[in-house]
């Protein structure tokens, strides 16, 4: 299922494949968000121009709306949205508890948890639902996913020891629960269990080691990028990485920009996914690289210290209204050769939906190139 074929010499780095239902995949990999089973301001068609191999997308809102019992009864999520790539989807933990407060009340929350499995409100309409790992995992069996991720108990951070101790133990158990289910199915998808613990070692260390007694087929690592600098969250990577399997995919979620992702790469990561590049793009905000870009990430993936290897537009900047060079002259997509920063930045100026469409392509296009730089210097 996953074969590691090139390390680098100096870090953690390396190469890999990762087959799946709808393909075999290189790795590291970038995911582009499709949370609501689209990636925002773009079809399909243009995803795939992109040459992109694998989206995410979400349990908890797909769930929610337009439900899975409908998205089965069109024949899955891939003809649902028509993509005939691969497909991951986070189990929805995460957005439980992120969601949890009540707008009207600030001290009340919208989730009670128990053993069991979680007790939430919906953020749409406020009707109540429960999910427990198994139909956490039925879900994502009828979304027909290439890989499902456990139900896990997200904790955002700075949190106190024992809130994440018993977040790591619940966490363990419901992947234990899910993995008891998968074995009654007859044709699971890939599944993958998430490491929790906060940046407390000692618990990360503990939930590494309990849930690959488990033997699951790839492990992320959850509960970061949730309020930790991006140095504490470097340290984890650096003592939690060795401690996973080293014939099983890593994928840290939700992370990240451009630099974080080279650093997790040097220090083992396969796997990554976040919504910057296009949430970036809808504030007009561009990814470009340098002219040296290769040469910087070549060495950075050494193990030297080096400069930034990309710089971001702002192109809603005065300064861009007479800039009539090219969007992006080695894009994939003609309109981007073609037309000016000039007109871009008029686009944003004016609010037409199409100024966001393009900063998106952008975006995606230099995050997949990105990972595509990674695999060539590994």
């Amino acid at each position: 299922m996953f074969k590691v074929i090139k390390h680098s010499k100096q870090t953690q780095a390396r190469r890999g494949k990762l087959k799946t239902a709808h393909g075999v995949i290189a790795t590291p990999f970038f995911m582009p968000v499709a949370t609501r089973g689209a990636v925002k301001h773009l079809s399909t068609s243009e995803v795939k121009v992109l040459n992109t191999p694998i989206i995410l997308a979400n349990t908890y809102h797909l769930m929610l709306k337009p439900g899975a019992a409908l998205i089965k009864k069109a024949g899955g999520l891939h003809r649902f949205m028509n993509w005939r790539g691969a497909i991951l989807t986070d189990s929805g933990g995460f957005q439980i508890f992120s969601l949890a407060k009540d707008k009207t009340n600030s001290e009340k929350s919208l989730v009670k948890l128990s053993g069991r499995g979680v007790e939430f409100r919906s953020y749409l309409d406020g009707s109540k639902h429960f999910l427990t790992p198994e139909r956490a995992l039925q879900i994502q069996v009828d979304l027909g996913v290439d890989i499902a991720v456990c139900l896990d108990e997200c904790v955002a951070l700075p949190a106190k020891r024992e809130y994440l101790a018993k977040a790591v133990d619940l966490t363990a158990d419901w992947a234990k629960r899910t993995k008891n289910y998968a074995a009654k199915l007859k044709q699971p998808p890939l599944i993958f269990a998430v490491v929790q613990g906060g940046l407390n070692k000692s618990l990360r260390l503990k939930s590494a080691r309990e849930l690959v007694a488990l033997d699951f087929d790839g492990y992320n690592i959850g509960g970061l990028s949730v309020g930790e600098t991006a140095k504490e969250m470097y340290q984890v990577l650096d003592y939690l990485a060795p401690e996973l399997p080293e014939d099983k995919p890593r994928y840290l979620m939700g992370v990240g920009y451009p630099e974080n992702i080279l650093e997790a790469v040097k220090r083992g990561v396969d796997m990554f996914d976040c919504v910057i590049p296009t949430r970036e793009g809808r504030h007009g905000r561009l990814f470009r690289f340098k002219a040296n870009a290769d040469k910087i990430i070549a060495a950075a993936l050494s193990g030297r210290k080096v400069g930034n290897f990309y710089e971001v537009l702002n192109i809603s900047n005065a300064k861009f209204a007479r800039d009539f060079k090219a969007i992006n002259l080695h894009s994939t997509f003609n309109d981007l050769k073609n037309l000016s920063l000039a007109y871009l930045h008029h686009l944003f100026k004016v609010k037409e939906p199409l100024a966001a469409r393009l900063a998106t392509i952008n975006n995606l296009e230099f995050y997949l190139r990105l990972m595509k730089k990674i695999r060539k210097s590994i």
